[in-house]
C-alpha cells in the first residue's frame, strides 16, 4: 500500500512552501478536526496564471491551472497538518473560474484539481464535495482560484 508521499513522488510532485498571503488573511485555520485553506490562485512560473476561460484560454489549459493550484493547496495543507498522512478526508473544494459570459465548462476546469486530489489521496480520502463557479474576474487577473476544506485525524 503506497503512502501519500509515495504517490506524490510517483507523480513527480514536490510540494511548495506556504505562500505569503497577499492581503489581510491567513493561509489556513484549523477548527477541531477541520482545516480550512484560503483561496489559492493559479500560478505559472511563480507568477499569477492570467487569463479568462472562453476568451483567451481553453478548458484544457484551465484544467492544468487548476492542477497547479491543487499542488499549492497540498503544500499549504502539509504545512497546516505536518504530515499529509494525517488527512482523513478532503471534505470540500470550492473553485472560482475567471470566465467569459458564455463559458460553461467551469466543472471541467475544476477537474484538474479534483483529479489530482484523487490520485494523491485515493478514492476513499480524496473524493470530495465540490462547487465550481464562473466569475467575472479574480485577484491579479488569475484564471482560477480554489479553496479547500480537509478533515484531519
Amino acid at each position: 500500500m503506497s503512502t501519500v508521499q509515495d504517490r506524490l513522488n510517483a507523480l513527480g510532485i514536490t510540494l511548495p512552501p506556504v505562500a505569503v498571503p497577499a492581503a489581510a488573511y491567513v493561509p489556513f485555520v484549523q477548527s477541531g478536526k477541520l482545516v480550512f485553506l484560503s483561496g489559492h490562485i493559479a500560478k505559472k512560473d511563480g507568477k499569477p496564471w492570467v487569463g479568462q476561460l472562453g476568451a483567451d484560454m481553453g478548458t484544457e489549459e484551465g484544467a492544468a491551472a487548476a492542477r497547479a493550484v491543487a499542488i499549492d493547496l497540498l503544500g499549504t495543507l502539509q504545512a497546516a497538518v505536518g504530515d499529509l498522512s494525517r488527512v482523513a478526508r478532503i471534505v470540500k473544494v470550492l473553485s472560482l473560474v475567471n470566465s467569459a459570459p458564455t463559458y460553461t465548462e467551469q466543472h471541467l476546469v475544476t477537474n484538474g484539481c479534483s483529479n489530482l486530489l484523487g490520485e494523491v489521496f485515493g478514492p476513499e480520502v480524496g473524493a470530495h464535495a465540490r462547487s465550481a463557479f464562473g466569475v467575472a474576474q479574480l485577484p491579479l487577473g488569475a484564471c482560477v482560484e480554489i479553496e479547500l476544506i480537509a478533515e484531519v485525524q
